[in-house]
């Protein structure tokens, strides 16, 4: 024999075969042995995650058949039988009388809700439409659910999360969500079950006791309605069976800053009306009934359910209302005004923006509300005709040259009679301004006109006047160039006057000093020449008696020739002339000569001075 070939397994022998077929026989033989053996002693059994539903094949008696209608057995007739089997082991379930099907255990999540419809039990009668609850372990109680009067279809009771062994045969379970509102709005809730509403209403009034509609039978018992409810569920999670009531989540309603919210119910009992005799416009109830509430909300956010109430916001702060095409404010009251056009008394037909301030008081909000329904009516209905017919009328009355000069005074009139018009409707206007006005082409043409010759006289008048302030200017520039020379000549006026002055003051000190001196000279003098005089006078007197004596020694021409004589030799006068003319016949004495040259020298000495004289003069 050849040695097997090296990698290869040698080949199984046929009595190893043999012996592995006998052994699988004998496990398979035993283990239907066993499964025959469990069967045949009625055994079952059923794990711990598992459910086990019986249907019962055929039974003995009376009772061995199900009542007509019936699909759950609860006396032991054929059929699907209520009771389940726990997890574990049973016995007496014989194979050719009971089937046993498992299945798994009924979880619903967390954040999940348990809905219901059950197969069998009392038929829904009295308008229900959804089967009253009964107590019955949330439906893991199959016998107690059909004995206690559980009906079949749509339950109204819900498995809230958690695990539970339930007949599966008897009860469809779904899930659906839980219901989340979140933060800031409501939910609106619409309920299928309950007694119909009375006639004229529109929505449930608010039931007590039901838990924000997750005991619903406990509604419906307590007398809730069906359809809208006036309650609405605030932000938060609720295991409410969307069989049993729609929910719709809304914002809450939101009264703004400066705003008075005006309640105007439909919901509720009919209100008295507190507003009086003086008020004929309208009824004002209190809060709580139907109608328009006469306190108004505050600004702030409220759970109020839109459907069964309705809030309109008036502004109690200034509002501004334009007149002008395309311009609206964010309010938006103003979106459908326009700007007016009007036609003035001489055929032109012209534009112009308005603006309308007004003024709500928080306390007349709901007066105004009561009359008119809603600011937009208030705008449409009031508003806007009063004003548009004001500024035609005006317009109307007057020339377009003529209006648009009085511009200011048509804006006080209409502020006047505005605010007249508007206080019976318990608005204020606090003022009224007329925006751009759009004259005709032809018209705006003279004006510009005009107003360029006005402008361009301006002009030249102030060209004019820059002339000359120009020329006063330079004026001014040569003055002040030459300031410093006038300062410097008031300044040279000014010293040479203080001189002057000075000098004259000198010369008077001087005058003065010499006329003191001259004063002081002439009384010297005056005492000299006295002095002098009586001297003379002494001296003369003396000198007289001696010549007085030498004449009487002498004889007189002798001794006055001898005091010729004497004078001349003192003045050095020729005695003897140069040429010596002849004398008279008599002959001439020395004496006469010389008193003819002293003649002649007296002679030229006058016609000298007489000379002088007369150059002088």
């Amino acid at each position: 024999m050849l040695p097997a070939a090296p990698h290869l397994e040698a080949p199984m022998s046929t009595f190893t075969l043999i012996l592995l077929a006998l052994a699988a026989t004998v496990l398979v033989t035993a283990a239907l042995s066993y499964k025959v053996l469990i069967r045949l002693l009625g055994l079952v059994i059923i794990p711990n995650n598992g459910v086990g539903i019986v249907t019962k094949k055929f039974g003995f008696g009376g009772a061995s058949t199900l009542p007509d209608g019936k699909i759950v057995a609860l006396h032991g007739e054929a059929g699907i039988q209520a009771d389940t089997l726990a997890p574990g082991l049973h016995f007496g379930l014989w194979p050719w009388q009971y089937s046993v099907a498992i299945v798994g255990f009924t979880t619903i999540d967390d954040g999940k809700l348990g809905l219901v419809e059950a197969r069998d039990g009392v038929p829904l009668s009295g308008g229900r439409v959804l089967g009253r609850q009964v107590d019955c372990d949330c439906f893991q109680d199959a016998r107690a659910f059909l004995s206690h009067g559980g009906q079949r279809g749509p339950q109204i009771a819900i498995i809230p999360p958690g695990t539970y062994r339930i007949n599966t045969s008897l009860f469809n379970v779904g899930v659906a969500p839980v219901l989340e509102i979140k933060d800031n709005r409501v939910g609106i809730v619409t309920t299928k079950e309950g007694a119909s509403l009375p006639a004229g209403e529109i929505a449930g009034a608010t039931i007590p006791g039901h838990n924000s509609f997750q005991d619903a039978e406990t509604f419906v018992q307590t007398g809730g309605f069906k359809g809208l409810q006036e309650q609405v569920l605030l932000a938060g999670r609720y295991y409410v069976n969307p069989l049993f009531a729609t929910v719709e989540t809304v914002d809450m309603t939101e009264v703004p800053i400066a705003h008075a919210g005006v309640v105007i119910a439909f919901v509720g009992e009919v209100g008295r009306d507190v507003t009086g005799e003086a008020f004929k416009h309208g009824n004002l109830v209190e809060k709580g009934k139907k109608g328009v509430w006469v306190e108004p909300l505050d600004p702030g956010r409220y759970a109020i359910n839109p459907r069964t109430h309705r809030v309109e916001n008036v502004p109690t702060a200034n509002v501004v209302l334009n007149w002008a095409t395309g311009k609206s404010e964010a309010h938006r009251l103003d979106e459908k005004l326009c700007t007016i056009t009007v036609r003035s008394s001489d055929g032109f037909t012209y534009n112009l923006d308005v603006s309308q301030i007004i003024h709500i008081p928080r306390n007349d909000a709901p007066k105004v509300i009561a009359r008119f329904g809603s600011m937009d009516n208030l705008v449409t209905q009031v508003l806007e005709p009063t004003i548009g017919n004001y500024f035609r009328n005006a317009a109307q009355n007057s020339d377009a040259i003529e209006f648009l000069k009085s511009r200011t005074q048509r804006q006080e009139d209409a502020k006047r009679q505005i605010s007249a018009a508007l206080e019976q409707y318990n608005v204020g206007a606090v003022d009224t301004l007329i925006g751009d006005i759009t004259p005709p082409a032809e018209l705006m043409k003279t004006l510009t006109d005009r107003k360029i010759a006005e402008q361009e006289r301006v002009t030249y008048e102030t060209q004019r006047q820059a002339e000359i302030v120009r020329k006063e200017l330079e004026q001014a520039k040569a003055q002040a160039a030459t300031q410093a020379k006038v300062v410097d000549s008031e300044r040279s006026v000014a010293i040479a006057d203080f001189a002057a002055q000075a000098a004259i003051k000198k010369a008077t000190g001087e005058a003065t000093a010499r006329r003191t001196m001259a004063e002081a000279d002439a009384a010297v003098i005056t005492m000299t020449g006295d002095a002098e005089a009586r001297k003379t006078q002494a001296i003369g007197g003396a000198e007289a008696g001696v010549i007085k004596q030498k004449a009487e020694a002498i004889s007189a021409d002798s001794y006055v020739a001898i005091e010729v004589a004497r004078a001349l030799a003192a003045s050095g006068q020729k005695l003897v002339p140069d040429i010596v003319a002849g004398g008279s016949a008599g002959g001439s004495t020395l004496v006469e000569m010389l008193m003819a040259g002293l003649l002649k020298d007296v002679v030229a000495a006058r016609t000298t001075k007489d000379g002088q004289t007369s150059s002088h003069h």
